[in-house]
């Protein structure tokens, strides 16, 4: 892309919106071009890359760091609720981003109690992964379920796979509705550790229970985010219907 010199518009706003919406597209992860590639690039002034590097770094678009470069700064995702039960993978690519996964484990468990008390069973089956988009840690997800449905699982590759495709499209298990619950809590050291953040940060906890038509549980998913990173938006309507009667008297 050419800028235009005689355009009414600033060279470092033209550069900005450019490389703005390069990051929007996905076409910049990590870190981008340097000020002089970006110079020869668009054949303008240092001041101007600069410039433009420093709007971009306070919208939080662009980090920089020391003596690393400029990198793309993972913005939050926004996920919104209408009332529609999706799993991570449909709610980071409805944010423009390419959702990922990396297992940490699988496998039969027999804590804590009140999970295997959920499936009226003395064990349950556990699987812990963590949540990328973009490539960038969002999330630890840690999913249970009964034996029978999780020894099924069991038999497919979950390191990157949409469990929800598996159960529906593989396993034949109807996803119907679910129950979740938001908190704000402080990371345990170990999740700190995973998520890349300090120990005095907060987190968003979800714990979400997703049921059958016939009200069988099927999962229970508790899943914590950074909470820098991910926000959760719910729409909601106000109850106008009741009828108003006025009564004129003369």
């Amino acid at each position: 892309m050419k800028l235009d010199p005689y355009s009414p518009v600033p060279l470092h706003a033209q550069l900005t919106e450019y490389i703005k919406n390069e990051i929007l597209k996905g076409n910049y992860t990590g870190k981008i071009p340097s000020e002089r590639e970006l110079i020869e690039e668009f054949n303008v002034s240092r001041t101007t890359v600069r410039e433009s590097i420093s709007t971009l770094v306070r919208d939080d678009f662009l980090e920089k760091r020391h003596g690393r470069g400029t990198f793309v700064n993972l913005r939050p995702v926004h996920e919104m609720w209408h009332g529609n039960l999706k799993s991570y993978t449909e709610n980071i690519e409805a944010a423009g981003m390419k959702p990922g996964a990396k297992l940490l484990f699988s496998g039969i468990r027999n804590k804590p109690e009140t999970i295997a008390r959920k499936f009226n069973n003395e064990s349950f089956y556990f699987i812990e992964r963590l949540r990328y988009a973009n490539d960038n840690i969002m999330a630890i997800e840690r999913k249970f379920f009964d034996l029978e449905i999780g020894k099924k699982l069991a038999e497919f590759d979950l390191d990157q796979a949409n469990i929800y495709e598996i159960l529906e499209n593989s396993l034949g298990v109807t996803l119907c509705e679910a129950e979740e619950t938001i908190t704000s809590q402080v990371p345990s050291l170990e999740d700190a550790k995973l998520l890349g953040i300090s120990k005095s940060s907060s987190v968003l906890v979800t714990e979400r229970s997703t049921y059958s038509p016939e009200k069988k549980l099927i999962e229970v998913v508790n899943t914590t985010f950074r909470a820098d990173k991910y926000a959760i938006t719910i729409k909601m309507k106000r109850n106008n219907s009741r009828s108003k009667t006025i009564s004129v008297e003369d």
